[in-house]
């Protein structure tokens, strides 16, 4: 069996968005016992990760981590047709996953007890994100 939906995220800037509740309902529409959840964002300058949902300060802390690793407006970089923010986002997106796999179990995604999926985006300024979820089993 197989059930794929797209869903479009309106982000305020940079940040992280949880959309865990929105992939898991996908999950359930599939009605799709075992199987493997693949879920896609279709930009590059956002990234998806599976990280800790309990404590909100592990994303501030990833967020100043990926400022110093990768800073707006370093004067090393060529591409910079949208502001000082357009390069550092390409960068962070392909550091981190433009997809991820999740295993399903009893039409749920399987995430761990303090696992969220978050869409990661790079860009200071708002964006329409598309993510689309596919589920096999």
């Amino acid at each position: 069996m197989f059930h794929a939906e797209s869903l479009t995220l309106a982000t305020r800037g940079r940040g992280t968005y949880e959309i865990t509740r929105q992939i898991q309902q996908v999950v359930g529409n599939a009605a799709i016992e075992r199987g493997l959840c693949t879920v896609f964002v279709h930009h590059t300058s956002a990234s998806l990760i599976v990280c800790e949902n309990a404590d909100p300060s592990v994303r501030v802390d990833l967020e100043r981590y990926f400022a110093r690793l990768v800073p707006d407006g370093d004067p090393i970089f060529v591409h910079v047709d949208e502001g000082d923010d357009d390069m550092p986002a390409h960068i962070r997106s392909i550091l981190t996953q433009s997809s991820i796999t999740i295993p399903v179990a009893r039409s749920r995604c399987d995430l761990g007890t303090w696992q969220g999926i978050y869409l990661w985006e790079h860009r200071t300024a708002p964006h329409q994100r598309r993510i689309t979820i596919s589920v096999v089993g």
